[in-house]
């Protein structure tokens, strides 16, 4: 898969208007980069965790993995027509956008009944598929799916500014990972030509996983079983257990981002919060449903709040939108 025009990490903020989030940006690097400054974070302690949906990339109307799972479970209930009398195959097969997408904004409001319907649904979906297939059928998702209102490619739809902050901090030392509820599989096959994150540093949800020898070939399957959801406060649990570090920067655009952001910063050193606001409904969308809490707490605290209209000058790839 190419990488998509216009989001090379150049080490530039290209796409950032002048302005109170680039400045915060350029300062807090600055500061944390100065050798023998006040602020000064050793390169191995740099590390920047960045939320992947809605941070990095579109998730109006459904975020991208739910498309691609619903794909699947129109596929069982065209096969089982039982199913379609149940949720979420019932969704899947009407193409039913807004329960789909209510169940997560539900979800950030603290009500997980839809969504633990929709997981449950999910580890069906997948069990005894191999890991190595697994990641086939999701370049190939990538390689032919477009955006269901957008009308252009899933490649063409992440942040090109976003892009550009990653590789800014890159270029200056950080060590990036991305830390998503979304599920890490999914993003693992495609982070490093959408964002120049390697697979080693993708942390997410995850389905149980089971070893399989073979005569020529051992296997890994998916269980039909979640073995952790990446969200709320598992964020910070999942983060320490994979890094050992607290981070630095984080960014983020949901509730389920808030623990991750207040968990950065060793509580004496420097630290850098960003919260991505959905405000450019002719650009993207804009949105703050599931959102409320982490807008609150940033306005409190005084986190970085980046306004898609205000503080991007581009947000999609050239050609996009």
């Amino acid at each position: 898969m190419p990488p998509s025009p216009g989001t090379e990490a150049t080490g530039e903020l290209g796409s950032w208007a002048d302005g109170p989030a680039r400045s915060a940006v350029v300062d807090f690097v600055e500061r944390v980069t100065r050798e023998g400054g006040p602020d000064y974070v050793p390169a191995p302690a740099r590390v920047a965790v960045v939320d992947n949906d809605g941070t990095l990339w579109c998730e109006k109307p459904m975020p991208i993995q739910l498309d691609f799972t619903v794909r699947r479970l129109a596929q069982m209930a065209e096969a089982d027509p039982a199913l379609r009398e149940r949720q979420p195959w019932q969704a899947a097969s009407t193409q039913d956008l807004h329960w789909l997408g209510a169940a997560m904004v539900k979800h950030y409001h603290g009500d997980d009944a839809d969504l633990g319907l929709l997981l449950a649904a999910v580890t069906q979906a997948f069990e005894d598929i191999t890991v190595d297939e697994y990641d086939e059928r999701v370049r190939a998702f990538f390689a032919a799916a477009e955006h269901p209102t957008l009308g252009v490619p899933y490649q063409g739809c992440v942040f090109g500014p976003m892009v550009e902050l990653l590789g800014y901090l890159e270029a200056h030392g950080f060590a990036v990972y991305i830390a998503s509820g979304g599920d890490r599989d999914f993003m693992r096959p495609v982070a490093g030509d959408l964002y120049g994150v390697p697979p080693e540093r993708v942390i997410g949800s995850a389905l149980g996983l089971t070893y399989r020898p073979g005569d020529e070939r051992d296997e890994l399957l998916y269980k039909s079983a979640m073995d952790f959801f990446d969200d709320g406060p598992e964020k910070p649990v999942r983060i320490w257990s994979r890094i050992g570090r607290r981070p630095i920067l984080s960014v983020g655009n949901s509730n389920g981002d808030l623990p991750m952001l207040t968990f950065s910063g060793t509580g004496t050193g420097p630290a850098l919060r960003m919260v991505v606001l959905h405000d450019d409904d002719e650009r993207e969308f804009a949105y703050v449903a599931g959102a409320e809490d982490l807008l609150g707490v940033a306005a409190e605290r005084g986190w970085v709040v980046v306004s898609m209209k205000d503080d991007w000058t581009t947000v999609f790839p050239e050609g996009v939108r």
